[in-house]
């Protein structure tokens, strides 16, 4: 059974979780309009990839007695100047990622109920390779700079890449 704090911190993750597949969306779909199809595809599966995170902590709060409750999401930026923009702001919501499933965690030790913080451990391990392959992208895209030549074979390499990621996700 969770204790009341563990499920309101779990439930805060939900609309995290939520927002974050709605954030990777709304990128997703503003590159597509802009030609970045592959930044489009790239970004699809991580809004499908981050859906799947929130459908498993629902799930995880169901199955321990708790409620897990459905949130309002607020609506993601429409709009964004360049790809650039786009992986910077995804960095840095990723990092905000990290430190909300941190203070999960934090909240996991404090009630002493270590089969969640076990359960939490998977998405501890995910933000480091989400803030890694973001990482990766932002120092692709600083080296590439302008070059339009460097930002198509860029964004032919993320096609490639979304391509092989949506096996990854649905395997996990």
């Amino acid at each position: 059974m969770l204790s009341k704090k563990v499920e309101k911190a779990l439930n805060k993750q939900i609309k995290i979780e939520a927002e974050s597949s709605q954030f990777y969306l709304a990128m997703a779909s503003w590159s597509e309009t802009q030609g970045f199809n592959g930044t489009a595809a790239f970004l699809y599966a991580h809004s499908d990839e981050e859906r799947f995170h929130m459908l498993k902590l629902v799930k995880f709060v169901n199955e321990r007695g708790g409620h897990a409750i459905t949130p309002a999401l607020e609506q993601p930026p429409k709009e964004f100047n360049s790809l650039n923009t786009i992986f910077k702001n995804l960095l840095e919501h990723e990092m905000a990622v990290t430190q909300s499933i941190n203070e999960v965690v934090d909240v996991c030790l404090q009630e002493k109920d270590y089969t969640t913080h076990n359960f939490m451990q998977w998405y501890v391990a995910e933000q480091i390779e989400e803030e890694s392959l973001a990482r990766t992208i932002m120092d692709k895209i600083n080296m590439i700079g302008s070059d339009k030549g460097g930002l198509y074979l860029f964004d032919r390499d993320l096609e490639t890449m979304a391509g092989s990621n949506e096996s990854v996700s649905v395997a996990k």
